[in-house]
Formats: structure tokens, sequence, C-alpha cells
């Protein structure tokens, strides 16, 4: 383990102290999870705080966590994971909270903390129906105003809920149910075992 990331985690534990879930170093990163209700709070310190100085937000996307590890995931099921990036003191961080009702996630928008998470967290509503209250312009980015439903989310059926077609007797475009049937996906096998190996 890396002397830094250890530095990295100490420093987090001082500055975040109680607003902190966990901290957690593997595979040469640093996650920090902290409590929804301090989410935002914790991004302010994170990017003033000289010890942290996180200047920029890389990414930002949101998470299901419905079916993880085989369905024998016991938290709560939709996260918000942002990657942040400190060039000061040249090192990275995994900024992960989770939304404390999994039948309305909402967690607070980091817009006025870094301007580059506002297409981010519309692409995370847009995609997994996570709300990011403060947030001036959360509308849809990727999928039709008219869309129903949220298509990351791991009990969004595969084929959608309803298709769009258009019609020439209304001369317009209209919504309705899909009429695709269900049907089981084969795999294609490409070679067999062995293939090209010794006999």
């Amino acid at each position: 383990m890396s002397d830094r990331l250890v530095q990295l985690a100490a420093n987090l534990e001082k500055v975040l102290g109680k607003r902190i879930h966990s901290v957690q170093i593997a595979l040469g990163e640093v996650t920090v999870v902290v409590n929804a209700d301090t989410y935002f709070e914790s991004a302010m310190l994170l990017r003033d705080d000289p010890s942290l100085a996180f200047e920029q937000l890389i990414d930002l996307c949101g998470v299901d966590y419905q079916d993880f590890r085989d369905g024998a995931w016991s938290g709560q099921r939709f996260a918000v994971v942002s990657h942040l990036l400190s060039i000061q003191h040249n090192w990275r961080l995994r900024l992960r909270v989770f939304a404390a009702d999994d039948g309305y996630p909402l967690v607070a928008s980091i817009t006025p903390v870094w301007n580059s998470a506002n297409w981010f967290e519309r692409e995370a509503f847009d995609l997994y129906g996570i709300l990011f209250e403060g947030h001036d312009d959360l509308r849809r980015i990727l999928t039709d105003y008219g869309f129903i439903g949220h298509p990351f989310r791991k009990d969004f059926p595969i084929s959608g809920n309803v298709e769009m077609r258009y019609d020439p007797e209304l001369k317009r475009v209209v919504y309705q149910p899909v009429t695709i049937e269900a049907r089981e996906i084969t795999p294609r096998i490409v070679r067999e075992e062995q293939y090209g190996g010794p006999v």
C-alpha cells in the first residue's frame, strides 16, 4: 500500500470526520463513502481544504446496486459515484454517496461545487432516475422527453414500456405499448472447446 494513499485517507478522516461512512484503500485507489445528508458539505470541503484540494471533478455517474453480488447486496439501492482529481497534490479520489430512499432517490447537486457535474447529473437522472436537489436544469439528456422510465435501472424491461411510430392516418408520431414479443436469446458458440489446441 502506497504511503501517498495512506496519507490521503488520513487527510480525509481528519477533514471530513463524522461525515464519512467509510474509507477504503483497494487496488491502488481510495474510495470514501459519505452520508447523504452531508454530501454537499463534504464536496465543498474536498474542494476547499488545502490538505485535500480536489479542484477537478472528472466524472460522475449513477449506480444501481439492486442485483449487485448476485442479489446478496443488503444496502441502499442507488448511489452516485464521483471521481475527483487534485492537481496540486497529484492524487485521485472516488467519492460515493447512497440515496437514502430507494423509492425516491434524492441527493444534493454538486454543480455549485464543480460545474462540470451539470451534464453528468442530468445523465444520472435520465438513465437511473436519481434526483439532484438544487440542480438548475434537471431534465432528460439522452432519451426522448416523453420516454417513460429509466433505462439503466435493473428492473427496466429490455424492450421498454412503450414504442413510438409514425401514424400516416393521424399524420403524427404516436406512442403505443410495445409490440415486440419477448424472446429467448441463445448465445452463439463461435468455437468449440479445445479448438485449435492439442488433440
